[in-house]
């Protein structure tokens, strides 16, 4: 991926893109026209997320990761988010978190390698907004990194990835 797509084109690229309301209402679910999302990329150490139109941004968000951050997710209630190419491949209206899109994790190398080390790859990783539940969203307010592996951002931003991003778009997850 060219640097230069994070720095030069961003300003541009968020410019073209846009998110609103279905039917003029305050809710949820919003519908997208702009460029085709095409992959999405997190930058772990960083703590960002690009959804991007091939090598141009759409989108940049500060996100939130599991509650042991450093390195790839290797077993269940490791705290990690994983690291890795993966696919989006679900979605959740009805999520603990408001509104939430699945990832393809774990892989077949992930449970081999959890399997191998006879413990269980953990799983129902996603990209969701802040905890439905109010004493939930106050822990989650107060420290960063707080979810169990998953990647969170804000309920409007998840509002907008949620009508961005497609089933079958390919997410890397960087260290």
């Amino acid at each position: 991926m060219n640097r230069r797509a994070f720095g030069i084109s961003a300003a541009a690229s968020l410019a073209l893109a846009g998110c609103s309301a279905t039917s003029g209402s305050v809710n949820r679910f919003k519908s997208y026209d702009g460029p085709q999302v095409t992959s999405v990329v997190i930058n772990k150490g960083a703590r960002k997320m690009y959804l991007m139109h091939n090598d141009d941004v759409l989108r940049e968000y500060e996100v939130d990761l599991g509650f042991a951050p450093l390195g790839p997710k290797r077993f269940e209630g490791d705290g990690k988010t994983p690291e890795g190419t993966y696919t989006i491949d679900r979605r959740n209206p009805n999520s603990r978190y408001h509104l939430s899109v699945g990832i393809s994790y774990p892989n077949n190398q992930d449970r081999a390698r959890a399997r191998a080390n006879g413990k269980r790859p953990g799983g129902e990783i996603f990209i969701h907004g802040q905890p439905n539940n109010p004493k939930d969203r106050k822990r989650a307010a107060r420290v960063d990194d707080w979810t169990a592996g998953c990647i969170a951002v804000t309920n409007s931003e998840i509002e907008e990835i949620y009508a961005m991003v497609n089933d079958g778009t390919t997410i890397a997850l960087r260290p």
